[in-house]
């Protein structure tokens, strides 16, 4: 009889140890050049989300990140890959887009539609999958007009479809020459970290 309940017990403990050994979720960053590390030595291990990978893992969570970033791509860009990105299963999409179509002068509305068209593009593939939307910012040289229409976007997005919101994704970087390099827009390693705990400052709500 003792024999038979020490089975049980640690069959049911061993149950228990399985039941919460719970399976990665996906973290996926859809973003350009500054999510990619551009100019980085190890963008592989210096670029933000693989600092929040770290910052994951240093939390105990269970959570992998895929980058997803690509050098030069707009909000039309990431539109037109994003079929490809939810191949997989995705649990929170962060999207770090609308730099590029900002620096090339896109008509914020174009921005603003792109950007919506990929929060429905990812809800109707994946349910129950949650948005997480960084915004950007245009330097002072762009016109005030064009940087007010720009700035709007983000916040306005975020209210309308209740998606949590990173206000400014270079907060504390944009502008820092020693956190930059030379062209001024792509972060060094410095500064990719201070953006890793930007975001990770609203991120690890969410997955928690």
């Amino acid at each position: 009889m003792r024999l038979l309940i020490l089975t049980l017990f640690f069959g049911l403990f061993s149950g228990f140890n399985h039941l919460g050994a719970a399976e990665p979720r996906t973290l996926v960053f859809l973003g350009d050049s500054i999510t990619a590390g551009y100019g980085l030595d190890n963008p592989g291990t210096e670029a933000y989300p693989a600092l929040i990978q770290e910052k994951i893992r240093a939390a105990s969570l269970p959570w992998r990140v895929v980058n997803a970033g690509v050098s030069g791509d707009t909000t039309a860009g990431g539109l037109r890959r994003l079929d490809w990105i939810l191949r997989q299963q995705v649990d929170v999409l962060v999207v770090a887009l609308g730099g590029n179509d900002g620096l090339r002068g896109i008509d914020p509305k174009v921005t603003r539609d792109n950007l919506q068209a990929i929060i429905d593009r990812a809800r109707l593939k994946q349910p129950a999958i949650r948005v997480v939307l960084v915004g950007m910012q245009m330097p002072a040289n762009m016109s005030e007009e064009f940087a007010r229409r720009y700035r709007e976007i983000f916040p306005e997005l975020a209210a309308r479809n209740q998606t949590p919101l990173v206000p400014f994704l270079l907060e504390g970087v944009g502008a820092v020459p020693e956190l930059n390099q030379p062209d001024l827009i792509h972060p060094t390693a410095r500064g990719q970290s201070v953006i890793a705990g930007t975001v990770w400052t609203y991120l690890r709500s969410v997955l928690q």
